[in-house]
């Protein structure tokens, strides 16, 4: 029987995935339209983006289903399609594996906007929209449930309670952060730093702490988010970090770290105790490709 995702990563890190947004532009989406909806309409074509990260060696990937809640696909016309999205996202993500055993997460991303008094949206608007995603992806046999790319603690908090509600059997919590101005420290958009996250999402449930995303958050600032959420919790810590700083070519967002540089703060990564290192925005199978092949080599020399 396979082991629970929180349960293997204690044994030794896992290696992630890289980067879906990105690629799936790459794959011919277009600018503003709907990735997610791409799970039904271009199935061949997220499966491959999915298969090229698992033969670089990824043992864990995310489902394409980041803007898979309701309010998220309302904004394309895909409302009526919500559980058809999700469960796609994760059959495409386990097909991605073949044979060979590896974990699926289902991603459930930011609502796309601000609750009362901030914004338009109710908090019961939002607990009804994750908790409709969550429970589609763990019916279609999600391994866990990653809420992501959080930066305030009440959402954050609806996506645990609605994955706790699901019946998830791993419940992932990300943050994404973001670097002063004065490059001194890193917070969230609203101000949540790493211990106050760590420390909130182990009083709440959560069985992983992670981060993603964010600005200038690359792989030295992801080390110290480890060590700070490690000073403050017990619990396992995932990180993806984005491939350097994205600038604007040929009216195209690209990002500035190769492979080869962005590899050299892996194993500083796994020494600061990560026990799941993926990567985010602007990432590629070659960029998991070269980690697989340092993190294999950094096992190797471990007694």
């Amino acid at each position: 029987m396979k082991k629970l995702f929180q349960e293997a990563m204690l044994e030794r890190p896992i290696l992630g995935d890289g980067a879906m947004g990105t690629q799936l532009m790459l794959a011919g989406l277009e600018q503003g339209n709907c990735g997610e909806a791409w799970n039904v309409n271009h199935p061949e074509r997220v499966l491959e983006i999915q298969r090229r990260y698992v033969e670089a060696g990824s043992e864990c990937l995310i489902t394409n289903t980041f803007g898979g809640s309701r309010i998220m696909l309302n904004r394309h016309g895909e409302s009526d399609h919500v559980a058809e999205i999700n469960k796609a996202g994760v059959a495409i993500a386990r097909q991605a594996f073949g044979e060979r055993d590896g974990y699926v997460l289902g991603d459930i991303g930011p609502f796309g906007g601000l609750m009362k008094p901030f914004g338009e949206f109710t908090e019961d608007q939002v607990r009804s929209a994750f908790d409709e995603q969550a429970a589609a992806l763990v019916e279609a046999g999600a391994d866990a449930i990653i809420v992501e790319t959080q930066t305030s603690l009440e959402e954050l908090l609806l996506g645990i309670e609605a994955a706790q509600k699901a019946g998830a059997p791993c419940i992932i919590g990300s943050m994404a952060y973001d670097v002063t101005l004065d490059g001194s420290t890193f917070r969230t958009m609203m101000g949540i730093d790493p211990e106050r996250a760590a420390e909130f999402m182990e009083e709440h449930g959560a069985h992983v702490v992670a981060l993603n995303c964010g600005t200038g958050m690359e792989m030295e600032r992801a080390r110290a988010a480890v060590e700070r959420y490690k000073s403050v919790t017990s619990l396992p810590v995932m990180t993806q970090p984005n491939a350097g700083k994205p600038r604007l070519e040929n009216m195209k967002v690209i990002y500035d770290e190769s492979p080869e540089q962005m590899v050299k703060g892996l194993v500083p990564l796994l020494e600061a105790g990560a026990n799941v290192v993926g990567a985010c925005c602007g990432s590629t199978p070659d960029h998991i490709r070269a980690f697989r092949k340092t993190m294999d080599e950094y096992l190797r020399s471990k007694p």
